[in-house]
């Protein structure tokens, strides 16, 4: 599957458009977890905690949208954007989403 975040792919004609296809998941760090970066959030640094949860977050949601669009038929989903939400302390939801299409070589 080809992902891109542009409106087309250079250098191949797109054939159809499928339509939008997303992949969304929620999660949180354990409480062990959450406190180190509390204490992290006190002092000052990076947060791998949570940068930690955001990318496993990235990962398995662009993994839900790959999945629904081989589904339905797609080799390639463009102008693909990722948000991000607080759900609550220690947890967030991440989004993604694009558009579904078929191209030729």
């Amino acid at each position: 599957m080809l992902l891109v975040n542009t409106p087309e792919i250079p250098g191949k004609k797109i054939v159809a458009t499928i339509g939008i296809v997303k992949g969304s998941t929620i999660r949180a760090k354990h409480i062990g977890k959450d406190i180190t970066s509390a204490f992290r959030h006190l002092i000052g640094g990076e947060m791998k905690e949570y940068s930690e949860m955001l990318n496993e977050a990235r990962q398995i949601a662009t993994k839900i949208m790959v999945d629904e669009a081989e589904k339905s038929g797609a080799n390639a989903i463009i102008n693909i954007r990722y948000a991000s939400s607080s759900v609550m302390q220690g947890a967030a939801e991440m989004l993604v989403y694009g558009t579904a299409v078929v191209y030729e070589d």
